[in-house]
């Protein structure tokens, strides 16, 4: 959880780079939210709760992808590449769970290698 929690404090932090963990666990309680706001919508006959939920991480889900692309070496740019049908998506899934640049790239420190603050 403090890795979604972290992930929230960067809101809307483009810059830097973030490990696959901070990725992933972000992804995962994100849409741990979204099916139970989307279980209570539909209980409740109000499934608009699970899009201001959508609306409310949109950024954060961004700036977590962009820096876990940064990770990779790769511009946030990529993150378009999901336009494309079915091909884009497979690639940009790659780049996701590909293991970061060891030592500094044009985009910071390895988060990997950087001391935790306290």
């Amino acid at each position: 959880m403090s890795w979604f929690i972290e992930a929230l404090k960067k809101y809307a932090v483009f810059s830097g780079r973030a490990r696959r963990k901070e990725y992933w666990l972000f992804t995962l309680f994100a849409s741990i939210i979204y099916v139970v706001l989307a279980a209570a919508g539909a209980a409740a006959h109000a499934p608009y709760i699970v899009g201001i939920a959508v609306l409310g991480l949109l950024l954060p889900a961004w700036a977590v992808t962009v820096r876990r692309l940064h990770d990779t070496g790769r511009s946030g740019w990529w993150i378009l590449f999901g336009i494309i049908p079915l091909i884009g998506s497979i690639v940009l899934l790659v780049f996701y769970c590909t293991d970061g640049q060891a030592g500094t790239n044009k985009y910071g420190p390895n988060p990997k290698e950087a001391p935790a603050v306290a």
